[in-house]
């Protein structure tokens, strides 16, 4: 399974040893999940990275090889009502690239979290991980 990874989540997998977004690291080899972000999220890690503990550079250090970066998709060819235009680029390139969309921003992200756009799952972390248990994959 792809898993498109929001620089929120790559944030807080690198900002904290416990938690569901580190939980993604931790299980992707053995759960047989490809982790997957964009040159878009990438910039934006590096942008708050340093806001963050120093540990967690370090972290990202280790953590950032497990991550596939594909190309970002910046539009669609089908109709689109996304108000956060400043993440289209992360739902669009999810789309193309990955069966979910995992993300922590639930403000930008709220009319799509919990739901699909277009055939594709967008989902916390946690939720994730919750239907993996659910489903017995877990």
């Amino acid at each position: 399974m792809r898993l498109f990874l929001d620089a929120s989540v790559l944030l807080a997998a690198a900002g904290s040893a416990t938690g569901s977004s580190r939980a993604l690291f931790s299980l992707a080899t053995t759960q047989n999940w490809q982790l997957i972000c964009s040159l878009y999220a990438l910039n934006e890690v590096q942008r708050n990275l340093p806001k963050l503990a120093e540990s967690a550079t370090t972290e990202w250090l280790r953590i950032r090889p497990q991550v596939t970066v594909v190309d970002d998709v910046v539009s669609l060819d089908w109709p689109v009502i996304f108000a956060a235009s400043k993440d289209q680029p992360i739902l669009f390139t999810a789309l193309a690239w990955a069966d979910v969309l995992i993300t922590l921003d639930k403000a930008d992200f709220a009319d799509v979290l919990g739901g699909t756009f277009y055939g594709l799952q967008v989902l916390l972390p946690y939720d994730f991980l919750q239907h993996e248990r659910e489903a017995g994959r877990l």
